[in-house]
């Protein structure tokens, strides 16, 4: 395979040899990295699935059956070809990606998950290690949503879920005995690899990953500013995302506060109304069960720790600001736990 080709082609042509166009009546579609095709919906003879009015990320390949009923969540319609298992790939692992920039093409594959799907993402084996948090994001999505949602780094999996729907049907015992088998696996994968640095417990999890778990309710907070998601040379909308989806599906069963204390309800409108269609932006703003919230949401917050965090609401975070940026936010979650600050609804 030549070195001179692109990620993206590099994945699809492995796709293509080791998975292959068609397992008995389950066919193959996949786009040329020169096509733009993946970016159309399913329903619409593209690799795209959306639900509730988004659209996710776009999929790499999509094996579906012909002539078979399905319901698109994204156009609320039916159409006549039942999409089986979508798959987004990465060689990211090959080409430095160590951090949390595995989680953003987490959302890829999420679109068909949500429509009831078995979605893949798939990271090519190579010189970096996987990030384990995504066994568990993958497996707690698949808690939540209709669809199961797979991390893998073997495409055999993805052949063996083929020939066993070929053989006994999509919704067959043997399938969903293969799937949950592998979802196990990877819950395991996560559970001793990465909830183990935690001591297994969300409480340290919590504390590490600016978190507070209050009931029914978890608050995540970042030190985001409008001007990461207005400037194209900051890559803050891509890492807020992937820390997103990592908090809402880690705390499934709870509503999500993603709290940006250094915005405003001010700078939220601007980005409402001036970054509608930007990708990134429209997903933190549209995921269900997702609220983001700024200072302007925290109702009890005191004047001085206001006017800190306006003073330092236009700055990079490092030095000085930093410092006065992990007071303020240290004071909020401590009265947040306290219910001296309570979050507007």
């Amino acid at each position: 395979m030549s070195s001179g080709l692109s990620s993206d082609q590099i994945i699809k042509n492995q796709i293509i040899e080791e998975v292959g166009y068609q397992v008995g009546n389950i066919e193959l579609r996949i786009f040329p990295e020169s096509s733009n095709y993946d970016q159309v919906p399913f329903s619409e003879g593209g690799l795209t699935f959306g639900y509730n009015g988004v659209l996710y990320g776009s999929c790499d390949a999509v094996w579906y059956i012909d002539n078979k009923r399905f319901f698109d969540r994204y156009n609320n319609k039916y159409i006549n070809q039942q999409p089986v298992v979508a798959l987004e790939g990465t060689d990211a692992l090959q080409r430095g990606s160590s951090g949390n920039a595995q989680y953003q093409r987490f959302h890829h594959a999420l679109g068909a998950v949500k429509n009831g799907i078995i979605g893949v993402y798939y990271l090519k084996p190579g010189k970096d290690i996987m990030q384990y948090d995504l066994y568990g994001m993958a497996y707690f999505a698949s808690k939540r949503e209709q669809g199961k949602y797979l991390i893998v780094q073997d495409l055999s999996i993805v052949r063996n879920i083929l020939e066993l729907m070929n053989s006994y049907g999509v919704e067959s015992p043997q399938v969903n005995s293969y799937v949950n088998d592998y979802l196990e696996s990877m819950y395991k994968q996560w559970y001793e690899n990465k909830f183990s640095t935690y001591n297994y417990d969300w409480s340290t999890f919590a504390k590490e990953r600016s978190t507070l778990i209050l009931g029914d309710k978890v608050i995540k907070y970042a030190g985001r500013m409008k001007r990461n998601f207005t400037d194209s040379s900051q890559r803050a909308g891509h890492i807020a995302v992937g820390e997103m989806y990592l908090t809402k599906y880690y705390f499934y069963d709870k509503t999500f506060y993603y709290l940006f204390p250094r915005m405003t309800a001010e700078d939220l409108e601007y980005l409402d109304n001036h970054k509608s269609v930007d990708k990134e932006w429209f997903l933190l703003r549209n995921e269900e069960n997702v609220h983001i919230k700024t200072m302007d949401d925290l109702i009890g917050l005191p004047k001085e720790i206001k006017e800190s965090l306006i003073n330092i609401s236009e700055v990079p975070l490092k030095g000085d600001a930093l410092k006065i940026f992990n007071l303020c936010v240290k004071q909020i979650m401590t009265m947040i736990k306290s219910g001296k600050i309570k979050i507007r609804e």
